[in-house]
């Protein structure tokens, strides 16, 4: 694949990951080998792959930019200001038993701000991406602007640990809130596509708990929800990143307002 220094950022997010994408489409199915990481959490030969093609682009194009991949770790300076996050197969529970719900997220954080990113779809041929200002679709060398939309009513809940504002809060919980099931319809899927899915009107919203600054996982999603508009806050409404964590993405005011009123009724529950 030919690279060019001279492209955008965005450019280079959506190369490297349809590269990392291309990957995991193609050792789909095989028998991998798999390497334990923690209690339930593993890589598989495919990632390990999928992230060599990436970092592969990212060195040859940006040679002094810091990289974190989830494989390999960090390299470059620890306080860079040009940070590339790299998630060469988020899902991988689901691949390595034939799922193909999974996504390969690439995103780049330039100071506090992420400002390309890219995660692409290996089986649908999508690639959801933003420059930072918009969000957009690809496919077929097609791009169109995403739209977010709260009108599925579908909200998808990540019930993966850790659970650092337990038991104060769990999102499972909301699930059986009252009201959920009078404005929403529950959807549990624990890969960061479900992020994208917001910016394209395909989910209403999407929480979850965890501190997410520079989340290999959820950077990507959260500059796309960005980019196209959505209302994007830590689990109390506050601003990302800061105070408990978590994530609320909603396509609009209406939804994410719902949402943090039961989050609200977790917390006055356990007082």
């Amino acid at each position: 694949m030919l690279i060019m220094n001279t492209e955008t950022d965005a450019q280079l997010a959506v190369t490297a990951a349809e590269a990392g994408a291309a990957v995991v489409r193609d050792m789909y199915g095989e028998s991998l080998a798999r390497f334990e990481k923690s209690a339930g959490d593993f890589a598989t030969a495919a990632d390990l792959a999928a992230e060599k093609a990436i970092l592969d682009i990212l060195g040859t194009a940006r040679p002094d930019d810091a990289v974190t991949g989830e494989e390999s770790g960090h390299t470059g300076a620890d306080g860079a200001d040009r940070r590339w996050l790299v998630d060469p197969l988020c899902g991988t529970l689901n691949y390595a038993v034939h799922n193909m719900l999974v996504a390969v997220n690439v995103a780049l954080r330039v100071g506090p701000d992420i400002t390309a990113a890219a995660a692409a779809d290996p089986f649908n041929g999508e690639v959801f991406w933003t420059d930072g200002e918009r969000a957009h679709l690809r496919k077929g060398g097609v791009d169109e602007e995403l739209t977010p939309s709260p009108g599925s009513r579908l909200v998808d809940i990540n019930l993966d640990p850790p659970f650092p504002n337990s038991p104060a809060f769990r999102a499972a919980r909301i699930l059986t809130a009252p009201g959920f099931t009078e404005h929403f319809r529950p959807r549990v899927v624990s890969t960061t596509l479900a992020v994208a899915w917001v910016a394209a009107g395909r989910r209403a919203a999407y929480v979850t708990d965890g501190h997410l600054r520079d989340s290999v996982h959820f950077a990507a999603g959260i500059a796309l929800c960005k980019a196209a508009g959505c209302v994007v806050t830590g689990i109390h409404g506050q601003p990302l990143h800061t105070g408990a964590g978590g994530l609320v993405v909603a396509a609009d005011q209406q939804t994410h307002a719902a949402l943090l009123e039961m989050v609200s009724n977790q917390l006055s529950a356990d007082r």
